[in-house]
């Protein structure tokens, strides 16, 4: 497991990329099992880029494996992005069979603004008190206001991720949830409602690869597999090895297809000099 981090009053800027390399270097070790119940767009990324990472995915959403196969996993991961009212009891079920195990689960409340269904399903998931939050501006705003977004552009933001609504959002969202809220965007704001901190690690081109956004956050799920106790370090770390990858990949890459392969390759292949000497983790 993870090297625990500094009290984090005192965690400095030279910290984190350390710290990055203790949770990529713990989940290759550790190979936690990761239950992904996600969208059908997203399920082979997000299964590549966990495996990539040294993670054990297990796409499995049937009510009736549920009692018996979630106990057994490291950590949960909830992607709402192709919800449909047969889907929703088992990401319920789940999520509170994680709780009774006392097992870490990821939210990803997929243009949650997007229609009243699908906001409902956030509100009621987050009520079983995800470990994680991570959305863009718009699912942030949405979830925080509690209400359908008539500018919607179902998963695209139209709000930045840093603006001073976003980020008041996020904390007061972690606050009444006690979960950590992750914004992504340009730059990635991770908040457990009293602390942020910043990553400006990652390249434009991921925005133009379908699913890159669910793959974050399932990576999200298996860094804080490895070190639950510390669920806002383990989300900025993630969150900044994922951008790291995506640098990495497109410096061989000539479009965003081969830059989803090179992703996959580059974050296997990071090394212990890379991820120090290049991941961006900011303390604000």
């Amino acid at each position: 497991m993870a090297e625990n981090p500094q009290n984090p009053e005192e965690q400095s800027t030279e910290s984190w990329p350390r710290q990055a390399w203790a949770h990529l270097e713990s989940v290759r070790a550790a190979a936690p099992l990761i239950q992904c119940i996600t969208n059908f767009v997203s399920m082979d990324l997000v299964a590549n880029v966990l495996l990539s990472a040294g993670a054990s995915p297990a796409m499995i959403h049937s009510v009736e494996e549920i009692p018996e196969f979630t106990p057994k996993i490291h950590a949960l991961y909830i992607n709402v992005g192709t919800l449909t009212p047969d889907w929703l009891p088992a990401m319920k079920m789940a999520a509170e069979v994680a709780n009774q195990c006392n097992k870490p689960w990821v939210l990803d409340p997929v243009a949650a603004g997007a229609s009243s269904f699908r906001l409902r399903a956030c509100l009621d998931l987050l009520k079983l008190k995800p470990t994680v939050v991570r959305g863009n501006g718009s699912e942030i705003l949405a979830l925080f206001k509690g209400s359908v977004d008539q500018t919607s552009k179902g998963p695209d933001s139209t709000h930045d991720s840093t603006g001073d609504d976003v980020v008041g959002a996020a904390k007061s969202l972690s606050r009444s949830t006690r979960s950590v809220v992750a914004v992504s965007g340009a730059v990635d704001i991770v908040t457990d409602g009293a602390r942020v901190v910043v990553s400006t690690n990652g390249v434009p081109m991921l925005q133009k690869i379908t699913a890159t956004g669910c793959s974050v956050t399932a990576l999200i799920a298996a860094f804080v597999a490895v070190d639950p106790s510390h669920p806002l370090e383990a989300t900025a770390t993630a969150l900044s090895v994922f951008g790291l990858a995506g640098e990495a990949g497109m410096g061989r890459a000539h479009g965003p297809g081969s830059l989803r392969a090179e992703l996959i390759d580059a974050l296997h292949g990071l090394d212990r000099d890379t991820v120090h000497q290049m991941v961006k983790i900011g303390n604000v």
